[in-house]
C-alpha cells in the first residue's frame, strides 16, 4: 500500500538541535514543508555522508521554506555524542530526531524489526501534513540531497500550479507540462 497522501500520525520525540535537547511533534510540521530522512544508525559509514550532504544543502531547503529532520532509532544522547565526535556531523543545523522505540520508523514503514533500525527512507511532507513523495533504499545505498531538494521544489510547484506537472530532471524556472488530449503521444 502506498504512503502517498497519508497524513503523518501524531508523534512526540526528543531531538538534538543546535546544542540542545528539544521535543518535536506533528504540530511542528503544520503549515510548512518538511523532509524526514530516516537512516540506520549513528556512528556508521554511509549515514554521515548523507547527513553531511544534507547539512551542506540545508540553507537551500530553508530558502524554499522546508525543514529537514533526520531520524534514527538512536537516542537524542547518542545524536549529541556523534555531533561532538564527528566533524561531518558538527555541520548539522537541522533537528536530529530520536526514535529509540521505533514508533516513528514503523509509522513511515521503514522499520527493520530484526535489526531495530530504519531503512534509508526520504519523505517529502506538504504543509497539510501529507506525504507527497518518498523513496526507500536498502541500508547500503546512499542518497543525494540535491535530488531530494528537487523533489521538494517540484512538489511545491505542482501544489501552487494546478493542472501542471513537472517532467524528469525538472528544475525551478524550467518548462513544465500541462496534460491534455493534444499532448497524448507527442512527448
Amino acid at each position: 500500500m502506498s504512503l502517498i497522501g497519508k497524513k503523518v500520525s501524531d508523534f512526540k520525540v526528543k531531538a538534538f538541535h543546535n546544542g540542545e535537547f528539544i521535543d518535536v511533534t506533528r504540530e511542528d510540521l503544520k503549515g510548512k514543508w518538511s523532509v524526514f530522512v530516516f537512516y540506520p544508525a549513528d556512528f556508521t559509514f554511509v549515514c554521515p555522508t548523507e547527513l553531511g550532504d544534507l547539512a551542506d544543502n540545508y540553507d537551500k531547503f530553508k530558502e524554499i521554506g522546508c525543514e529537514v529532520y533526520s531520524v534514527s532509532t538512536d537516542s537524542h544522547f547518542v545524536h549529541k555524542a556523534w555531533h561532538d565526535a564527528s566533524d561531518t556531523i558538527k555541520k548539522i543545523k537541522y533537528p536530529m530526531l530520536a526514535d529509540p522505540t521505533g514508533k516513528l520508523s514503523r509509522d513511515f514503514d521503514v522499520y527493520i524489526e530484526e535489526d531495530g533500525m530504519a531503512l534509508r527512507g526520504s519523505f517529502v511532507i506538504n504543509p497539510d501534513g501529507e506525504i507527497v513523495s518518498y523513496e526507500v533504499n536498502a541500508t547500503n545505498i546512499g542518497r543525494e540531497a540535491s535530488e531530494l531538494l528537487r523533489k521538494v521544489q517540484a512538489a511545491q510547484f505542482v501544489r501552487d500550479h494546478d493542472g501542471e506537472v513537472c517532467p524528469a530532471k525538472w528544475r525551478p524556472g524550467e518548462k513544465t507540462l500541462k496534460p491534455s488530449l493534444n499532448l497524448v503521444g507527442k512527448i
